[in-house]
């Protein structure tokens, strides 16, 4: 735990005048107040401060297994799957990916969110005990009702997981993955058996229509966007513009299956396919994830709220981040990973381990680091000595 409350100074805080941001245990105690006697003090230096990003889905356990090129672009999600099943019995290297404990896998999930600035993500898929260890990478989110989609839970199982989720959390499943009339059906389909309320959170959505995006809008339900694997396997994303003036989208990377390498790179090409600006790139992550996701503690920078925070250079947009350029991440007000220059002002150097990221010097979390060395998770771009995962 850290001995005192933090106070970071010198902040670019965007839409406030407050130059600094006070922290105490895991909350923001104030902003643009004076350090405190006994404070730890970080000057920034001009840096600029965002909420710690929220990626709305993932699948965690997956992002270790190789990106899988398409045989084709598919109408429907259910022949991208067919051609996964076909490629495991075809490829014994690409089934032994697949075969790796799941925890190692899960950890390597973690590691790809926090490096790209990620302190929450919404896991699609069973929680297991390695996502509530003290020291995973990042925070998954716990209040929520699931499903994975229709074609593979059918119609009962969908509609009993809805009934069963407290309409206060998000019920999240996969729909509309597909540009076919199957996959179009599927919204209609969830509306006839109840399934479409406020709580409802459609990941995909593809093939939703102007008339089905507007019931989803007045039903005050919500889509998950991810773009880089719907254009990877459909050659097309969601359409999302009215989606996004009503407020009802979020961004999720997917797993790196078919998806991006991490949430920064699905930024930056939300911003290719559409007309975007920089704050309301930054609503994806930060605030209209956590409202989406009924997570009313973070994605935002306010007093009382969680201190996640994602530090970047002065005057970096979002959307031309990488994740090599993070100056500091903190989850709960204790800081994760960054560069050294900030990391050992607020903690010695006795808890961080080095690392190079991209090429560029960086430090995690010594807890982290013995987590992955515990199960020997790896990540494309990172180069780090065993024996100092080990000795974390």
């Amino acid at each position: 735990m850290l001995s005192s409350p933090i106070t970071l100074i010198g902040a670019d805080i965007r839409g406030s005048q407050a130059r600094s941001i006070r922290i105490l245990d895991s909350r923001i105690a104030s902003l643009g107040e004076r350090p405190q006697p006994g404070d730890r003090v970080l000057d920034l230096g001009g840096a600029r401060v965002l909420p710690g990003l929220i990626n709305a889905h993932d699948h965690l356990q997956l992002n270790g297994i190789p990106p899988l090129e398409p045989a084709r672009l598919y109408l429907n999600v259910r022949e991208w799957v067919a051609d996964v099943n076909l490629h495991r019995r075809a490829d014994p290297e690409f089934e032994a990916r697949i075969a790796v404990a799941r925890e190692q896998r899960l950890v390597s999930g973690g590691i790809k969110n926090l490096l790209s600035g990620v302190t929450t993500v919404a896991h699609h898929d069973a929680l297991f005990p390695t996502l509530f260890d003290p020291h995973y990478p990042i925070r998954v989110l716990r209040h929520f009702g699931w499903s994975h989609s229709l074609g593979v839970d059918g119609e009962e199982a969908v509609r009993a997981s809805y009934h069963a989720t407290p309409g206060d959390w998000p019920w999240i499943i996969h729909a509309a993955e597909g540009l076919d009339d199957a996959a179009a059906a599927e919204f209609d389909q969830l509306e006839s058996i109840g399934c479409i309320k406020p709580n409802t959170v459609i990941v995909h959505g593809i093939a939703l229509s102007a008339s089905q995006r507007a019931r989803l809008i007045a039903a005050r339900a919500a889509l998950v966007w991810c773009p880089s694997s719907n254009v990877h396997l459909f050659g097309r994303s969601a359409t999302v513009e009215d989606l996004l003036i009503a407020g009802r989208v979020a961004l999720g990377s997917d797993s790196r299956m078919s998806g991006a390498r991490d949430l920064l790179d699905e930024l930056r090409l939300a911003r290719e396919l559409i007309a975007i600006d920089e704050t309301a790139l930054e609503a994806l992550v930060t605030r209209d994830g956590a409202r989406l996701l009924r997570l009313a503690d973070r994605g935002r920078l306010a007093v009382g709220a969680r201190a996640d925070l994602l530090i970047l250079p002065a005057n970096l947009p979002l959307s031309q981040a990488h994740r090599a350029d993070i100056r500091l991440l903190l989850k709960d007000g204790r800081p994760c990973y960054g560069d050294r220059e900030f990391a050992e002002q607020l903690l010695p150097a006795s808890e961080w381990a080095q690392l190079r990221v991209d090429g560029v010097a960086k430090v995690l979390a010594t807890g982290i680091a013995a987590l992955v060395g515990k199960w020997q998770a790896s990540e494309a771009g990172v180069e780090i000595h065993e024996a100092q995962w080990r000795a974390a």
